[in-house]
């Protein structure tokens, strides 16, 4: 066949496999329902205000990382009111812990916080040490976030070990911020409506 022979393929070149993606792409596109393109549209918003996210994340100065990772546990339910749990911030000095918030509004238990604003993949020597850190507290819990991500290493390491050590990674939070309302603002909402076919249905009304 023609597109078997080497003349062809050299013939083809680069122009001609673009065009085919993007045929590709947007036949993929126009088989996609109304519902799904919506869907789709949605992710990639999504995707970008993330990526947006973790770029302001990281310009920002250690400080402000460390309040906003307060604030976000706030927000999910921990520790009570921001007020309370801003007291927490920086009384550990330099041990490896970067703050302290109440698990629940009573304080029955308390979490210990390491906030790492950085570039390159966390891996398990981190992960030790605020491991070391937290037995230096007594404590048993504690949530190691980070705008980067975490080694396959790191990870098991924090799977094994008797402390509960919750690891999030860049992505889980900014997923975490957009789902929280934290350093984002809505710009629109978009409602899908179907037929009530219940309403309709003359018999039964």
């Amino acid at each position: 066949m023609l597109r078997e022979q080497p003349g062809y393929l050299e013939a083809r070149g680069p122009k001609q496999d673009k065009e085919q993606t993007n045929n590709t792409q947007e036949r993929e596109e126009d088989s996609q329902t109304p519902e799904e393109a919506i869907e789709s549209s949605s992710l990639l918003l999504r995707e970008n205000l993330g990526e947006d996210i973790l770029a302001k994340l990281k310009s920002a100065s250690p400080s402000f990382f460390e309040r906003l990772v307060v604030e976000l546990l706030v927000r999910m339910g921990y520790g009570g009111t921001r007020k309370d749990a801003g007291k927490a911030i920086g009384k550990s000095g330099d041990e490896g812990i970067d703050g302290i918030i109440k698990e629940d509004r009573l304080g029955l238990d308390t979490i210990y916080i390491q906030a790492k604003k950085w570039d390159q993949t966390v891996g398990r020597p981190e992960i030790q040490k605020f491991a070391g850190a937290l037995q230096g507290f007594r404590a048993k819990k504690g949530i190691f976030i980070t705008t980067s991500d975490f080694s396959k290493e790191a990870i098991d390491y924090a799977s094994r070990i008797e402390s509960k050590i919750v690891l999030i990674d860049g992505e889980t939070l900014w997923n975490l911020m957009i789902d929280f309302g934290i350093g984002v603002s809505t710009v629109a909402i978009y409602e899908v409506k179907k037929i009530d076919n219940d309403y309709y249905d003359e018999e039964n009304g």
